[in-house]
């Protein structure tokens, strides 16, 4: 059957336009992976669902799935823009997990085959949904001359283009504009930022934008009333806690084996301890003792800094470094309270107090718990030296600015691409 090419074009603006609102995207997937799904299997009468135990508890965990997952994509999407497409499956899965396990610890009925179906179907059209949204839109940013706005970061699905003068443009051509709105701008240019929003065209403020594009907070560009936004929720770091103990014990019946399995292998290869012991600076610059496995000879420790083909480092040590298996024994830093599963990374104390001199708010990131992972690690890695660790407190700072469940997920699922990957291994 023959579609004329105009008639194509408007199908597919408007398939765009469907799941590019992210209301309308939402309702969409509901309906698609929720209701068409026990419409077509069991009956179009939903009332008929209701108060039969295993349809009713299918419905309701699958809805759980949807939003958690759905509402997880919406997180990361702020975080990583385009690049939260690849987290659609690995989302998916977890929040599948969780719902699985929630049904059979309350033992309640349930129908694996409408979750088999909706699964699936919900699963492809977020895929499907969320590609359309991130992948396939590059996003135009017009900003404005004025002030400190540096050098723009060089992303792929973003077009800068610098505005010339103050003259009304086109909400169609440019999804936001871009200003110091701390800087000294003229009537000309403030008029020009009210008219933009009159247009719906959003505004935002440099920092706060280009901190979102790069996952960083600018230290050069902060003021000292600005560390109040940087305040963690108290609420949430109580969960996290909670969720911290929680996590380690359920993986303990897969870690503590696994464990003993490289301490027997810690003793064969060479003599020594299998545990190494090192003094870090903890939450509110609190000096504790951080457990890992010894992964160099004995003895040849002096150093606290390691580089590329280190002689002192073991074969087993290079092993364990390269997976992060040499940093298991901090499970037990994270039961007795020094540390969080996810959090800035805690550093020597001598190397605490001559970034301290050098680079400005360092002692701010002690205001959480280090963790075994973070968000400046599996972005930067394991770095050392002035200039690398002011990068790696930028993302400190973003991590403590935006500490949420949400971000702690990501920053989970990238620890797991990172020990696969060996990203940023010593």
């Amino acid at each position: 059957m023959f579609v004329p090419t105009n008639t194509k074009k408007a199908l597919r603006r408007v398939i765009l336009f469907l799941l590019r609102n992210n209301i309308i995207a939402f309702i969409l997937g509901f309906l698609l992976s929720i209701y068409l799904t026990g419409a077509l299997w069991w009956n179009t009468d939903w009332h008929f669902w209701l108060g039969i135990a295993p349809r009713e508890n299918s419905v309701f965990a699958m809805t759980f799935v949807y939003i958690s997952t759905y509402l997880s994509l919406r997180s990361f999407s702020h975080y990583l823009g385009k690049l939260s497409f690849r987290y659609v499956i690995p989302l998916f899965i977890f929040w599948f997990f969780v719902s699985i396990v929630c049904v059979l610890i309350l033992r309640a009925n349930y129908s694996i085959y409408y979750f088999a179906i909706s699964a699936t179907v919900m699963l492809l059209f977020l895929l499907v949904s969320t590609y359309i949204s991130t992948v396939g839109k590059k996003q135009v940013i017009a900003y404005v001359p004025v002030g400190r706005i540096d050098e723009l970061p060089d992303v792929h699905n973003i077009i800068w283009e610098k505005l010339k003068s103050p003259q009304k443009i086109d909400g169609n051509k440019y999804d936001m504009v871009m200003a110091d709105l701390r800087a000294d701008l003229s009537d000309e240019w403030e008029h020009f930022l009210a008219d933009c929003t009159l247009q719906q065209i959003p505004v935002y403020h440099s920092n706060r934008l280009l901190e979102l594009i790069c996952g960083r907070v600018k230290i050069d560009h902060m003021y000292e009333n600005e560390l109040g936004s940087l305040l963690p929720s108290k609420n949430y770091l109580l969960i996290k806690r909670w969720l911290d103990i929680v996590l380690v014990l359920l993986s303990f019946p897969f870690v503590l084996p696994l464990m003993m399995i490289f301490s027997l292998f810690i003793v064969i290869e060479s003599r020594g301890g299998i545990i190494f012991t090192q003094e870090r600076v903890g939450q509110g610059g609190k000096i504790f003792t951080m457990y890992k496995f010894r992964s160099m000879y004995a003895g040849t420790a002096t150093d606290m800094t390691t580089h590329d083909a280190d002689s002192r480092i073991t074969w087993v040590g290079k092993v364990m470094r390269k997976t992060r298996i040499d940093e298991l024994p901090q499970f037990f830093n994270v039961l007795k309270g020094d540390m969080s599963l996810i959090g800035p990374r805690a550093e020597f104390h001598k190397f605490v107090q001559e970034y301290e001199k050098e680079i400005p708010f360092y002692h701010y990131r002690h205001i959480i718990k280090p963790g075994i992972s973070g968000w400046a690690q599996v972005m930067q890695g394991y770095n050392f030296g002035v200039d690398k660790t002011r990068i790696k407190q930028e993302y400190d700072f973003y991590y403590i600015k935006n500490l949420s469940f949400s971000m702690d997920l990501l920053i989970f699922f990238k620890t797991i691409q990172t020990i696969l990957t060996g990203f940023g291994a010593r």
